[in-house]
């Protein structure tokens, strides 16, 4: 995968990425670290979107894993949960649970 600058690309556009191969990711990094990655489009559009949403959800669930495992939050039981859903219930009015 290339990288390309950020801001070069923002400057140049397409000329900033005459030296990614046709076909592959970009990845576009800014002064902080990588930013964006720019995906080429082949085929089907909508199965490509499904794809890539269903590749960022995954990261993201990952790192929700992440931060739990940090907080100590993996070592919660299944009872521990269930009871602390029953009193949230329980101290929330009765029309606000009628959507759940």
């Amino acid at each position: 995968m290339r990288q390309v600058s950020l801001r070069e690309f923002r400057t140049r556009g397409q000329v900033a990425l005459k030296d990614v191969p046709p076909g592959e990711t970009a990845l576009l990094v800014g002064q902080s670290g990588p930013a964006f990655f720019l995906v080429p489009v082949h085929g089907d559009l909508a199965l490509q979107d499904a794809d890539l949403q269903r590749a960022i959800a995954k990261a993201s669930l990952r790192e929700d894993q992440r931060l739990a495992r940090e907080a100590g939050f993996d070592l919660t039981s299944d009872e521990q949960i269930d009871a602390e859903i029953a009193r949230i219930r329980a101290s929330s009015p009765q029309q606000d649970r009628a959507c759940a």
